[in-house]
């Protein structure tokens, strides 16, 4: 039985090189995967799926406006991949469901669990509700504990906590932290704040 799956984490765990990596598994049998990543992240151009270890793949950008349905796919695609699939709606995250569970499609979403407010997306949040399968995926902080949280950095380095919920951006604006880090606040030079990470 096909399934929707929500790989989730915190900035830099390599979700976007797993995701490769599947659709890379699923081509090497003989087999057709749709690629989908969120139209409005242009980090490495519109369409495009960028790993920070440098694999590039383009995908179909999605939208607010994109319905994921059967009629939609090519007719022998096995899988269907999603990058950046906070940015997803609740609506397009049943869509999905219902490919994987009515059309037996697999669903693989990869995606941000929270923001830097600590507060869930839309997307991650209806697939925390309906992915079949999840599965936390791990990176780790500056002090060395597992990084679960993503901290939104200005310009100084400081921690922002108010403003829009979306705001792309890469190493430059975000810093993915562990809880202690998150309340602490800690910045762009965390490692090196004294008595910080005690």
């Amino acid at each position: 039985m096909a399934k929707l799956y929500f790989r989730y984490a915190a900035m830099n765990a390599g979700k976007s090189t797993a995701l490769l990596q599947a659709a890379h598994n699923y081509e090497e049998r003989g087999m057709k995967v749709a690629l989908f990543t969120a139209a409005h992240d242009d980090r490495a151009g519109t369409g495009t799926i960028a790993s920070r270890l440098g694999l590039v793949r383009k995908a179909a950008g999605f939208g607010a406006d994109t319905v994921f349905e059967r009629a939609g796919l090519a007719d022998d695609v096995a899988c269907v991949l999603v990058d950046e699939a906070q940015f997803l709606s609740r609506e397009q995250v049943v869509q999905l469901h219902r490919l994987a569970q009515c059309d037996g499609i697999p669903v693989l979403c990869y995606g941000l669990r929270n923001d830097f407010r600590g507060e869930a997306f839309p997307g991650s949040a209806a697939l925390l509700c309906l992915a079949d399968t999840l599965e936390e995926m791990k990176t780790v902080c500056a002090c060395g504990r597992k990084a679960s949280m993503n901290m939104r950095l200005d310009s100084s380095g400081r921690r922002v906590s108010e403003g829009e919920q979306v705001l792309i951006g890469g190493n430059d604006r975000y810093r993915a932290v562990c809880p202690s880090c998150f309340y602490a606040g800690a910045g762009a030079d965390a490692a090196s704040a004294p008595g910080l990470f005690g």
